[in-house]
């Protein structure tokens, strides 16, 4: 694999270092789930009736029966942070310790199809592809409801209907509780999430190095945002708001941490990047353990001040719940001040939204990239730009498959998508530690998990729970997925591969 890689038709330039790893793992994390996803995570998905299909995987079966929506975690979301941090590191450890042994594009496709066989990781490619999919759907739609934010804030207001998804789940409310667009399908379309898309895609097919310092860039302005946000929401604390701390239970708190989950694959994203590293031995390491501990602390501290200063359950739904909540206690006796803090939030939330986005765009055609250069999907995917040396197709495809969606459908509905598949390609990687570790054990690594086969079990395990606090129509989705990409494969891909005899 790593020969194949090395071939003049198929090489990617090696420009990435330490700090510019890290900085694209903090790219992706901060700010899919800071600014956007924490509200859905916080105030959950409130149903009117409890569904099967809406409900949690543990709920019905601890509850032995359907719940009103999926319930959030509330304040408590600081524990569910807790939680997913924990999982991450296990997680993340067995990621470093597969991209030390073998830095190519693909992330976890790569990893099992060097450890698990070619069957096993087209099932994870496939799953790839929708995660990351979903994942920029979901931020393309936060960045929209934060430009149109930003609107607000100039005073300048343009029709709704262009600047919002076409199906909203809980309608569409001003700050007064009052509805624009009642709960389901409304004639529009959410331009700005569309048109963001294929403005980054035109920047990733000009080149990785570009890509990258841009998103230096934005990692710093968006880093300051969030401390500025912390800094001066403190003193707007009402410790009222912390009661009850967790309203839904080990329930909500299990719920929280599933959805905020897909924010924090940011340090799949550096694995992504490996086959572009100057040493990604010593380098993808790095990056993958500075940007967990970064981004945690950041993100706790936004979820600590954010149900401090709001009622917990008032940011359901929200695409926009940091800035929104800026704006509802600057409306407040004394809070006038923030309302120049809400805009320089607010520019830090819609540069953090490109970055993820960015980041995000990468990964995936990386993974398109790395399964056609396996012949599991069509060679037009692997072709380089002649120019850029960058998998022009590749990221042009994704950047449509991504873009249109965005303009349809709500931020909660992405998330949950998206969550699930990234759990199961973490425990696709957590496993592939052992085997590799059994199959190969005297191959070099330049990272070795510590504590034997402990850590990759652990989380295995913790992923499978957290995948437990998913609505069962997600993992209904999800399977239908899974069934689509076995019929590729079967009746396309397999016939396509290397090893196949007919």
């Amino acid at each position: 694999m790593i020969a194949e890689s090395e071939r003049p038709e198929h090489a990617l330039k090696k420009t990435l270092g330490p700090v510019s790893l890290t900085a694209l793992g903090i790219g992706a994390v901060i700010g899919s789930g800071i600014f956007t996803v924490i509200g859905t995570a916080i105030g959950g998905n409130p149903s009117k009736t409890a569904t099967w299909a809406a409900s949690p995987i543990i709920d019905l079966i601890l509850h032995h029966g359907a719940v009103a929506g999926r319930p959030g975690a509330g304040p408590a979301l600081a524990i569910s942070l807790v939680l997913v941090a924990i999982v991450c590191a296990l997680t993340g450890l067995c990621y470093a310790e597969l991209a030390s042994m073998i830095p190519i594009a693909g992330s976890a496709y790569t990893y099992t199809y060097a450890t698990l066989g070619e069957l096993i990781a087209w099932i994870i490619g496939w799953d790839l592809i929708l995660e990351y999919a979903f994942s920029n759907m979901s931020v393309s739609v936060g960045f929209a409801a934060h430009i149109v934010d930003l609107l607000d804030w100039l005073n300048i207001h343009l029709d709704p209907k262009w600047l919002s998804p076409a199906y909203l789940p809980l309608g569409l409310q001003d700050l007064a509780g009052k509805d624009i667009f009642p709960a389901g399908w409304h004639f529009g379309f959410d331009f700005p999430a569309f048109v963001v898309v294929l403005l980054l895609t035109v920047v990733l097919v000009r080149g990785i190095r570009e890509s990258a310092r841009t998103n230096n860039i934005m990692v710093l302005v968006k880093t300051v945002a969030i401390l500025v946000f912390i800094f001066f929401g403190i003193s707007f604390i009402h410790p009222a708001n912390y009661h009850p701390f967790s309203p839904n239970g080990f329930s909500g708190v299990l719920a929280g941490g599933s959805i905020i989950f897909f924010t924090y694959i940011g340090f799949d994203s550096v694995s992504t990047a490996s086959e572009e590293c100057k040493n990604p031995r010593r380098d993808v390491p790095i990056g993958i353990i500075a940007t967990l501990i970064v981004c945690t602390i950041l993100y706790i501290g936004v979820a600590a001040v954010l149900t401090g200063m709001v009622p917990w359950a008032s940011v359901a739904g929200d695409g926009a719940p940091v800035v929104n909540a800026l704006k509802r206690v600057s409306l407040q006796p004394g809070g006038g001040r923030l309302h120049w803090v809400r805009l320089v939030v607010l520019l830090g939330a819609i540069v953090g939204m490109i970055s993820s986005i960015l980041v995000f765009q990468l990964g995936q055609a990386r993974v398109w990239f790395a399964m056609s250069r396996d012949r599991l999907l069509p060679d037009v995917f692997s072709k380089l730009h002649p120019r850029y040396r960058t998998p022009a197709f590749a990221t042009w495809f994704a950047g449509i498959l991504v873009a249109v969606p965005s303009g349809l459908f709500d931020v909660g509905t992405f998330a949950e998508m998206s969550n699930i598949g990234t759990l199961f390609a973490f425990v696709l990687v957590s496993i592939g530690v052992i085997v590799l570790r059994a199959k190969d054990p005297k191959r070099h690594r330049g990272f070795r998990v510590p504590f034997g086969p402990i850590i990759p079990i652990l989380s295995t395990l913790f992923c499978i729970l957290l995948m437990a606090g998913l609505p069962a129509i997600t993992w209904v989705r999800f399977f239908v997925w899974l069934i689509i990409g076995l019929f590729v494969y079967v009746f396309y891909s397999r016939k396509r591969s290397e090893f196949y005899r007919s």
